[in-house]
């Protein structure tokens, strides 16, 4: 083949390649587009009101349009209508306390803006030949005094109506400056940004309004029952004993769903903050018709919740850690285990309701009774079965290798039964000595053998790899120590998991002590007053219809 042949074909083969690449980027460009376009729908469909808020927007932007169109009277109107627009622009958020806060500090920054820009004004023109230094030397006073204060820590909230301010002094002395009309131009502006404002306000209100003190409450709601979810779980979970990957990450991506709805309640913190700081300016409205609502204790409450939330995070740790306790010593405990999350989810959900339902708890009702009572039963439980969580063999009191008596315990032999295990041989403990006999490890070193050392011989398993320093001696077999050492460790952690279940018990108590405080700061109602209404009308009622029916 010739050299010009050999040319022409790579060229070919080069355009070819292009024409691929290029047809590979379009589709790739119309994918993308395609997928985003199906998000926003998606988006739509999860929350209509947000839907309803663009159609909101856009229907004020077109009210205020009109202005645009003014001819008579006040012809200056149409030419300073952008105001009014931008005004509608900046302001119009999403629920009514955005909507209020902007407002205000647009209102606010706008207000002092155009009375310094008076000011100013008529300093300039009576200084006469030195009106440019004068504005000048106002716009370094006003630029420099409103950034510094707006770093001040309590005007935080307040930072947008700062720049306002600094923007809307700024364009005013520019255009008085320019037509030499000071005030026409500084009152012009000033009644278009009110317009614009009271615009905002009674389109957002009018139509399908959308408030912040809902959300927070809504919020307040599902943090209840996202962590009794996730604490049900989480106890499931480490009773069934699930392993899973080793990784640097498992810690955010290990679980099941319904183990890491905790982290909704933890993370919701700063949006709690962020609707607090809406919910306090809007008025009263639906439910909340109390002036000066209680919105603060509501974060107070969340605050209880993710408190518990802590403890709930620590248990899936203990799913997650590197040291496992085994399944038969886990099988103890298990209907302990269980009844103490069963309680603690179902306050957990009682109390959620009762604050989306707005009623206090009945005063005839304890409702941490019964997760009192199972706690309880778990410590007495631990208290009964200690010789389970730790290496008694190595126990100062009463060490004596001869002194050893048969016991069997209810719980592990039904499992043991199950499971077609040997039975074990538990302890004997009296108030002056003790006596344990500790079951041989043989069979936990002959099943680590077995399974372990045809993978990796210097290790006991993928799960597990704590301790990684156990040697091996001849014939193949562990120290015996060091996996009694290994054992007592992983024993420790079902105690450790108790331990922060019991925890959590304890701390239930701040949550129902702060609902009760929000229960009578917002007013919530009385079930048992609600109750005999009930009956007192539902007498009337049927006494009423017992009547009609006598006539008729």
């Amino acid at each position: 083949m010739s050299k010009e042949k050999l040319l022409m074909f790579h060229r070919f083969n080069d355009e070819k390649s292009s024409l691929h690449s290029l047809r590979v980027r379009v589709v790739q460009l119309w994918s993308d587009y395609w997928n985003f376009f199906k998000k926003a729908l998606e988006m739509g469909r999860k929350d209509p009101r947000k839907i309803i808020y663009a159609v909101k927007n856009g229907f004020a932007l077109a009210v205020v349009s009109l202005f645009i169109f003014w001819k008579d009277p006040l012809s200056d109107v149409s030419q300073f209508a952008i105001w009014a627009i931008l005004t509608v622009i900046v302001m119009f958020e999403f629920s009514i306390g955005a909507t209020f806060i902007k407002g205000f500090n647009r209102g606010l920054g706008t207000f002092c803006a155009g009375m310094l820009a008076f000011l100013f004004a008529e300093l300039a023109i009576l200084a006469g030949d030195c009106e440019k230094v004068v504005i000048v030397i106002s716009f370094f006073i006003i630029g420099s005094i409103a950034s510094y204060l707006k770093l001040y820590p309590t005007m935080a909230p307040y930072e947008y109506g700062f720049r306002v301010f600094v923007l809307t002094y700024c364009i005013l002395m520019v255009a008085g400056n320019r037509t030499r009309e000071y005030t026409t131009a500084i009152l012009t502006r000033l009644v278009l940004i009110a317009v614009g404002a009271c615009i905002c306000f009674i389109i957002n209100i009018s139509i399908y309004p959308i408030w912040s003190g809902d959300d927070l409450h809504s919020l307040v709601v599902n943090n209840f029952k996202d962590l009794a979810t996730s604490l049900e779980g989480c106890v499931n979970g480490y009773l069934k004993y699930v392993e899973y990957e080793r990784a640097p990450t498992r810690f955010s991506t290990q679980g099941t769903e319904d183990q890491l709805y905790y982290k909704s309640v933890i993370e919701s913190a700063a949006r709690e903050k962020t609707l607090l700081g809406f919910a306090v300016w809007e008025p009263p409205h639906g439910r909340y018709k109390k002036l000066g609502y209680p919105w603060t204790t509501y974060v107070k409450v969340s605050g209880a919740v993710r408190h518990c939330a802590y403890s709930v995070m620590a248990l899936h740790g203990c799913i997650l850690s590197e040291i496992q306790a085994p399944t038969e010593k886990r099988q103890v405990f298990r209907s302990q285990l269980q009844s103490v999350s069963e309680e603690g989810a179902r306050i957990l959900r009682q109390l959620g309701d009762k604050i989306e339902k707005m009623e206090k708890l009945s005063t005839s009702e304890n409702i941490l009774k019964h997760v009192h009572e199972a706690g309880e039963q778990l410590q007495k439980k631990i208290d009964q079965r200690s010789f389970i969580l730790v290496n008694s063999g190595n126990w100062e009191i009463g060490n004596r290798a001869n002194a050893e008596l048969d016991y069997q315990d209810d719980d592990v032999v039904s499992i043991e039964r199950e499971q077609q295990h040997d039975s074990l041989q538990l302890g004997f403990k009296s108030q002056s000595e003790t006596a344990i006999h500790v079951p041989s490890s043989l069979t936990f070193v002959k099943s680590l053998v077995n399974k372990d050392m045809k993978k990796k011989p210097q290790t006991l398993r993928k799960l597990v790899p704590w301790p990684s320093w156990i040697l091996f001696e001849g014939a193949g077999l562990i120290k015996e120590d060091e996996v009694k050492t290994y054992q007592s460790a992983s024993a420790l952690s079902l105690a450790t998991f108790a331990s922060l279940l019991i925890e959590f018990v304890a701390r239930l108590q701040n949550v129902v002590d702060c609902f009760e405080e929000l229960s009578e700061e917002a007013g919530f109602a009385d079930p048992d007053v609600v109750l005999l209404e009930e009956q007192r009308f539902g007498h009337w009622a049927r006494l009423c219809s017992c009547c009609f029916r006598f006539k008729a």
